[in-house]
């Protein structure tokens, strides 16, 4: 008989190669899947410390995989400092202080998220009001992060909004996900969420996000991009109202 521990590394692995796939394909997803995947399975702070070290190293790969870095810190710095202030003020919530709330916070942002997308809302940022609304849309981000650990909203359709290059877009996302994922291991551990004895646990999630990264990188040429991201938000939308209705239930 499969040990119940057996079966929770086979889920795991499963969910981090399909979330890589996802990032493979379209540039990001990674931690949205995951948290959706786990957090039906777990607490939203378990699933969080889970993906940490996964989302780290696609993030990092993905960010210099372009030769813009400098230039893109340069002009989202403000926005990344809002990300690290949001996200380390509101880990609390996530963390514990939220309980079925926290649960109700990811499901809320998975299902904004998904209808967002799948109504294809697109929307162009003035470059004389980047100054000030990076560090807003930073903080708010922050503030979703913290509370729900997914890393997209606003971020990513502000990012889309932007006047950028298409691999200059995708390096910002790699950008914002990495200042994400560091604000959040920050917040976790200092909420005692989050010890060095969890890494190992996140360390045996890399492989198969990098091998589920691999393969969509491989077959992105090969597929309807549109149709993968309609398939890709209606299984979000799934896993954001089923979350809700377990916290409300």
């Amino acid at each position: 008989m499969i040990s119940s521990f057996a079966m929770r590394a086979s889920v795991v692995a499963a969910t981090f190669v399909a979330a890589g796939f996802v990032k493979g394909v379209t540039g990001m997803g990674l931690p949205t899947v995951a948290m959706g995947v786990l957090g039906t399975l777990m607490l939203p702070a378990q699933a969080a410390a889970m993906l940490l070290l996964p989302s780290f190293v696609t993030n990092v790969w993905q960010l210099f995989a372009g030769s813009n870095v400098r230039a893109l810190v340069k002009r989202l710095w403000l926005m990344m400092a809002g990300i690290g202030v949001g996200t380390v003020a509101t880990a609390s919530f996530i963390a514990g202080g939220g309980g079925e709330w926290a649960v109700a916070g990811l499901g809320a942002a998975l299902t904004l998220y998904a209808v967002a997308g799948l109504m294809a809302w697109r929307f162009s940022v003035p470059s004389r009001y980047e100054r000030w609304l990076s560090p807003a849309v930073g903080v708010v981000t922050g503030a979703i992060t913290g509370g729900t650990g997914v890393f997209v909203v606003p971020a990513v359709p502000y990012l889309q909004g932007l006047t950028l290059k298409k691999e200059d877009l995708v390096q910002a996302l790699g950008l914002s996900f990495t200042v994400s994922t560091l604000a959040l291991a920050i917040g976790l551990a200092r909420e005692h969420a989050f010890e060095i004895d969890d890494l190992s646990e996140s360390l045996c999630a890399v492989v198969p996000a990098l091998l589920g990264m691999w393969i969509g990188q491989r077959v992105r040429g090969h597929i309807s991009p549109a149709t993968f991201r309609r398939w890709f938000f209606l299984c979000l939308l799934g896993l954001g109202i089923q979350l809700l209705a377990r916290a409300f239930v």
